[in-house]
This record gives C-alpha cells, structure tokens and sequence, in this order.
C-alpha cells in the first residue's frame, strides 16, 4: 500500500484520469473530492462490499444455476 500526506487543498493524480484532491479536514474526517471519468465506478468500501455480497448471493441463486446448466448444454 502507498501512504501519501497531503496538505487542505492538494492533490494526487492516478494516471491521467483520476484526480483526489483533499476538501477539507474536520477533526478525524477528512473530505476528499475525486474527479474521475463518468465510466469510472467510485463507491465508499462499506458499500462496495455490500454490492459484491449483493452479486455473490444473485450467483448463487437456484434459478441462476439451473439456467446457466441450460445455456452450457
């Protein structure tokens, strides 16, 4: 994992699509903004993991396996 400090106000660039940039700092809450491309997906971990749970359970869904034995045959 790269740690990067940064300063109110500074920034730091991933390639040459993704700009963060620290709003502000509030006690132990920063705020950061991030201008990326409209395609690029940006979700807060907790509901990242919610998703991915979400995605896993649809999978594993009876209905979705039966269907997908079909198609194979």
């Amino acid at each position: 994992m790269l740690v990067l400090t940064r300063k109110l106000g500074e920034s730091i660039a991933i390639d040459d699509h993704i700009k963060i940039t620290v709003v502000q700092i509030k006690g132990k809450q920063v705020r950061l903004g991030i201008q990326a491309p409209k395609e690029t997906k940006i979700h807060r971990e907790e509901v990242y993991s919610a998703i991915q749970d979400s995605n896993k359970e649809a999978g594993a869904a009876p209905e979705l396996q039966q269907l997908s034995k079909i198609l194979k045959d």
